[in-house]
């Protein structure tokens, strides 16, 4: 199943909530879900078993790589019992996750057990002031090293770590966040702040260039690059010159690679996206709830993804979008606390 500029579907990242226990300035800001801001109802939501027959779906058509989002997913409870019925579909090869990490300490073993393959944990700096800053919550980051650790010791490696650089935020916590992580077996990627959505205050002025980050880094500990380890994959991989680890790089605003994506995304309610940027996606969920067979369920994911064309970091980066200011409300791109990053 390819798209129109012959792109296979390998990986769906399944939103599992659009709640969250922090309120990043980049995804969540309070502004907009603050007390007054509506979420989704427990009806709204997809089942696990509703989730677990559009995987079976999609996997019958080339997916093989599944990733659990939210929201913070891992306040969806009983997230352990969907994990077991994605591990168990034909032709799923993985099944991750990428959480907060605040509530990953007391969920690794058991989600292990589950059949979970690996861990994404999004950290955007080591001290307290910066982390709270970033996240307007009184987090720590001792409780999300501790979830690293718990997720290290039951298996859930290589543990892959996050961290959104923004300029005036934590540009100055690469080089404590890489030295932390040198010599361990998690493997940090540092990630371009992107304009996801609308509420986020995106401006390109706040990049830092995945380019100053590397020369940042390998002005301290000398790096060299490292083959993908598949096709579509979407960091651009370093190791120390010293066997110190690796380091991975997303740039998708000052290098794009819409070319080689092969991604959807499922929201909570079941709207499928394909694109991180899109306006709107395309309404699964009204499919099963009306009772339709699997075979129509597959004709319309195939007509959805046949019929793709999106571009929209590659469209940024040359230019193209000049003009592409929403006209109205129902033109906003969709926030990514809504459908995952």
């Amino acid at each position: 199943m390819r798209d129109l500029l012959e792109r296979p579907l390998r990986d769906l990242r399944i939103s599992v909530t659009d709640r969250c226990n922090l309120r990043c300035r980049y995804c969540m800001p309070r502004e907009v879900y603050g007390a007054e801001h509506v979420f989704l109802a427990r009806s709204e939501l997809l089942s696990f078993e509703e989730i677990a027959r559009l995987a079976r779906v999609l996997a019958d058509q080339g997916v093989d790589k599944l990733r659990l989002t939210g929201g913070e997913p891992l306040l969806r409870r009983e997230l352990e019992r969907l994990v077991e019925l994605l591990v168990a579909i034909d032709g799923i090869d993985d099944v991750a996750l990428t959480t907060n990490g605040l509530l990953l300490a007391g969920k690794a073993r058991s989600l292990a057990d589950a059949g979970l393959s690996r861990v994404t944990v999004s950290l955007d700096a080591l001290d307290d002031q910066t982390l709270q800053s970033i996240g307007d919550a009184p987090i720590s980051a001792t409780r999300v090293l501790e979830g690293i650790d718990a997720a290290v010791a039951v298996g859930l490696s290589p543990v892959k770590v996050n961290m959104v650089v923004r300029r005036g935020f934590n540009e100055r916590c690469v080089l404590a966040m890489a030295e932390r992580f040198r010599h361990r077996p998690q493997v940090l990627r540092f990630i371009e702040f992107m304009d996801v959505g609308h509420t986020n205050g995106w401006t390109s002025e706040q990049v830092v260039p995945a380019a100053e980050i590397l020369a940042a880094i390998g002005a301290h500990w000398p790096l060299e690059p490292v083959a993908p380890n598949r096709t579509g994959e979407v960091a651009t991989r370093y190791r120390y010159r010293d066997g110190g680890g690796e380091i991975g790089l997303i740039h998708s605003v000052s290098e794009p690679f819409c070319a080689s994506c092969s991604r959807a995304r499922l929201s909570a309610d079941g709207k499928l996206f394909t694109c991180l940027f899109a306006r709107r996606g395309h309404d699964l969920r009204a499919l099963l709830r009306a009772g339709a067979s699997d075979v129509a369920i597959a004709e319309r994911t195939r007509a959805i993804w046949s019929g793709r064309g999106d571009r929209y970091s590659a469209e940024r980066a040359a230019g193209e979008l000049a003009n592409s200011w929403p006209a109205s409300a129902q033109d906003l791109k969709v926030e990514m606390s809504y459908i995952g990053g």
